[in-house]
């Protein structure tokens, strides 16, 4: 069973440094090892020294180095599905002229990213998987979008189905609309199938944790604190937190005295709020850090415990419990003000929005009957409590 680590954080605070750190100890332990990047501005090039392709690279007898161009995948993987949308999107009269325009639907980008991850896992060529996410709001959205893309076909596709029976006959002269072939809607069921797959390969807490990476600067600990809260939301484990940039102590320099100062006061922050959770910390290198001396000077600095892929921390997911009177689902949510909480049900979802991040969670068939009666904040817990409705 492979290993697979997520790292993310706000943009600029060395992530892809830290992710390909992870790589380097794993293919120097002897485990076939590979870095993958999902972000768009691809920086694993530029830190190795070297260009890659589109398919995953060598660079070393464990190490492979993958680039993910979601165009790319979709176009060798899924080109029945993106045809059929096409031909949707074609027989509307959009007006869209360039194909290429409208093949990447908002948020194709992310799904077939993930999908890649999962056609990897399953693979078992490799013992981990090293993934370097985009800075901390494309993450979230690339996280959440299979749960969300579920939810939607899951509400659509049976009555999609029978649609496909009764309409595809006379769809192109009665509604203009040219649907899906057999082929393109054998194609979205594998779909469908593999995104519960990767929903659940991405939150099993035996496999997948997500690393966040951040720095002793103030804007940057408060996103930091918001994207573990946000994890938390669409129940990923996070299971370290890596401080970089730290500043030296001992420096020589008058200049930097009020930065030391400003800087402990953060990284004091940071381990009082993140106290359960493993902390590594990072130093300021005097040097850029590109090419394989620089990203094995960290491995040598910080990455020399034997057990670093190992599960740092399993932080219990959403749960159910009986009550006395209903049931009670429980959703650890730190750092979560009262204020910034909206919650309703609607049908058979609870839905949570917390800032400008949504969920909706799907009720047990067990809680059909059942509707929300109260819901606080206990420890930094989200206590939702149903009882049977009237």
């Amino acid at each position: 069973m492979s290993r697979i680590l997520i790292f993310t954080g706000k943009g600029g605070v060395g992530k892809t440094t830290v992710a390909a750190a992870h790589a380097r100890k794993s293919e120097q332990e002897g485990k076939k090892t590979l870095l993958i990047s999902t972000d768009m501005a691809h920086n694993l090039s530029d830190l190795f020294e070297r260009s890659f392709g589109k398919e995953a690279t060598a660079i070393s007898e464990y190490l492979d180095v993958l680039e993910v161009d979601p165009s790319y995948v979709m176009e060798n993987d899924f080109k029945n599905i993106m045809r059929a949308f096409q031909n949707i999107i074609n027989s509307t009269n959009m007006g869209v002229s360039d194909q290429d325009d409208i093949t990447m639907l908002p948020g194709m980008e992310e799904l077939f990213s993930l999908l890649k991850i999962l056609d990897i896992y399953e693979s078992d060529i490799y013992e981990r998987i090293v993934v370097d996410c985009a800075p901390t709001g494309e993450t979230l959205s690339l996280l959440k979008f299979p749960e969300l893309m579920s939810w939607y076909m899951e509400k659509f596709f049976p009555v999609g189905k029978l649609a496909m029976r009764v309409l595809s006959p006379i769809s192109k002269t009665l509604f203009k609309v040219e649907l899906p072939d057999k082929q393109a809607m054998s194609d979205v069921e594998k779909m469908y199938m593999k995104l519960i797959k990767l929903q659940a390969l991405m939150k099993d807490r035996e496999v997948t944790s997500v690393r966040l990476v951040t720095i002793p600067e103030k804007m940057v600990v408060e996103e930091t604190k918001r994207n573990y809260m946000y994890m938390n939301l669409y129940n990923y484990n996070v299971d370290a937190i890596f401080i970089n940039r730290i500043l030296p102590a001992d420096i020589d320099n008058p200049f930097f005295n009020e930065w030391l100062d400003i800087q402990k006061g953060y990284i004091e922050e940071l381990l009082n709020v993140f106290q359960d959770t493993p902390i590594y910390s990072i130093r300021w290198y005097d040097t850029d850090l590109c090419g394989m001396e620089a990203i094995d000077r960290i491995c040598k600095d910080i990455l020399n415990e034997s057990n670093l892929f190992d599960m740092k921390k399993k932080q219990q997911g959403e749960t159910y419990e009986m009550t006395e009177d209903g049931y009670l689902l429980s959703l650890f949510l730190p750092f979560l003000k009262k204020d910034e909480l909206e919650l309703h049900q609607s049908g058979t979802d609870v839905i949570i929005k917390i800032g400008n991040f949504k969920r909706n969670i799907p009720i047990p068939n067990t809680l059909r009957n059942y509707s929300i009666a109260s819901a606080k904040i206990e420890e930094q817990v989200l206590r939702i409590h149903f009882v049977k409705a009237d």
